[in-house]
C-alpha cells in the first residue's frame, strides 16, 4: 500500500494530512495523484462522494501553486455553495504546515461586492459555483490569465443543476489552459460532450473498479413496511440510533416538510431542506445540523446536494429516489472519512424490485432488517 510520499507529495502536505488523520491514500488517490503531478494532463476521474477526491485533485494542485506569484493560478467549479465552501476549507488544512497559499470560494446567495472585495487580496485557488464565475468575468472583477488548471468537481451534478451553458461559456474562455481536471460521480452524455469539446483528444480516463466506486463501510438494509406504517417505523429506527445523526430523504418540497414537522411533533430535533428555501434560511439550517443542536436533517435529493458532515451514523430513504445514481449521492451522505454507516430504505412490497437493480447496477447487497431493535 502506497503512502502520500511515494505518491510525490510533499513533507509539508504530509504533514498537515497526519494532523487531519489522512494518512492511507484512498483508490482515486492513489491512482490520479501521480498522474495530476505531470505538466500539461487533461483527466476524466470517475469517483463518488466520499472517496478522498478533494484529496486527489487538491494537493497536486497545491503542489503547482507558485505562492509568490500573486495571481489565480487554480480554478475549481463546484455544483454547490457548501460543497465550494467545504473544499475552500480543505485547501487551506492542507496547506498549515507549507508555504502560505490563498484560496477565496465565491458562490450564488452571498452579497457579490462582498466577494470582490475579497478578491482583491492576494489569491492563489479560486473555488467557485459556475453562476458566481460568470457574473464576476463579466464584471472583470477576477483575472484568470494565469490559470493554469481548471478542475470540474462532481460535473455529474453542475449538469443535472442547468449549469451546461455556464461550464461551455467558462472552458470556452480558457481554451489554452495547460490542465483540465474533470472528476464526476457518473458519466452521462452531457459530460460526454464536455470531454470532447474542451478536454484534449487525449485525456486520460480513470475509471475506479465498481468495487470501489461504492463504499465498502456502508451497510445497506431495508424494511418492509405498508407506507401507512412508515413514520412508525422510522421512530422505532431513529429509537434504535439513540442520540446518533443523520439524514432522511424525501422525493418532493412538501413531503419533507410534512415529514420535519411529524417528527418535531414527536420531540425529535429536526428541521427540513428543500430548493424553496432562501439561502438565509438554508444556511440557518445547516448551521443547527453542524452544531449539533439538530439531531435529523429531512432533505429533497436536490436540496442535499454539497452537502457534507462528518459523523453522520445512518442515511435513511423514506421514500426512494427516481435513479440509482441518486441512491449513490444520498448513501454517500454517511460512512465517511474511514467510519462506518448504514443507508436504511423503508420500502412497501413492490419498490422491493427496485432495490434489487441497485444491488445489480451499484454491485452492492441490501440486508433485509425484520424488526428494528
Amino acid at each position: 500500500m502506497k503512502n502520500f510520499e511515494d505518491l510525490g507529495i510533499s513533507s509539508g502536505f504530509i504533514k498537515g494530512l497526519a494532523e487531519l488523520n489522512i494518512i492511507t491514500p484512498t483508490d482515486i488517490q492513489q491512482k490520479v495523484i501521480p498522474l495530476l503531478l505531470e505538466d500539461s494532463v487533461h483527466i476524466v476521474a470517475q469517483a463518488q462522494t466520499g472517496t478522498g477526491k478533494t484529496a486527489a485533485f487538491g494537493l497536486p494542485l497545491l503542489e503547482q501553486v507558485d505562492s509568490n506569484l500573486d495571481k489565480v493560478q487554480g480554478l475549481i467549479l463546484c455544483p454547490t455553495r457548501e460543497l465550494g465552501q467545504q473544499v475552500a476549507k480543505q485547501l487551506f488544512k492542507f496547506t498549515k504546515y507549507s508555504a502560505k497559499i490563498f484560496t477565496e470560494a465565491v458562490y450564488g446567495g452571498e452579497q457579490i461586492d462582498k466577494q470582490i472585495a475579497s478578491l482583491q487580496r492576494p489569491t492563489h485557488i479560486v473555488v467557485a459555483t459556475p453562476g458566481r464565475l460568470i457574473d464576476l468575468l463579466n464584471r472583470k472583477a477576477v483575472d484568470l490569465s494565469a490559470v493554469k488548471t481548471v478542475i470540474l468537481d462532481e460535473a455529474d451534478e453542475m449538469l443535472s443543476m442547468g449549469f451546461k451553458k455556464e461550464l461551455d461559456e467558462i472552458l470556452g474562455f480558457l481554451p489554452e489552459v495547460e490542465n483540465k481536471w474533470l472528476f464526476s460521480a457518473t458519466i452521462p452524455p452531457g459530460i460526454k460532450e464536455i470531454v470532447d469539446r474542451h478536454l484534449s483528444k487525449d485525456a486520460i480516463r480513470v475509471e475506479v473498479s465498481r468495487d470501489n466506486i461504492v463504499n465498502k463501510k456502508i451497510n445497506h438494509q431495508y424494511l418492509v413496511c405498508e407506507d401507512n406504517e412508515k413514520l412508525f417505523m422510522l421512530m422505532e429506527f431513529l429509537k434504535s440510533e439513540h442520540k446518533n445523526r443523520g439524514v432522511i430523504f424525501c422525493k418532493t418540497k412538501a413531503a419533507t416538510q410534512k415529514l420535519a414537522k411529524q417528527l418535531i411533533a414527536k420531540n425529535i430535533a429536526t428541521d427540513a431542506i428543500h430548493g424553496d428555501l432562501l439561502q438565509k434560511e438554508r444556511d440557518k439550517v445547516m448551521r443547527a445540523f453542524k452544531n449539533k443542536t439538530l439531531q435529523v436533517l429531512v432533505a429533497t435529493d436536490v436540496a442535499a446536494r454539497g452537502i457534507d458532515i462528518e459523523g453522520l451514523s445512518y442515511v435513511a430513504h423514506y421514500q426512494l429516489p427516481e435513479s440509482d445514481e441518486y441512491y449513490t449521492h444520498r448513501s454517500g451522505r454517511t460512512a465517511r472519512a474511514g467510519k462506518e454507516g448504514v443507508s436504511m430504505c423503508f420500502v412497501n412490497t413492490k419498490e422491493v424490485k427496485k432495490l434489487r437493480n441497485y444491488e445489480r447496477t451499484l454491485g452492492i447487497s441490501f440486508r433485509q432488517v425484520r424488526e428494528v431493535k
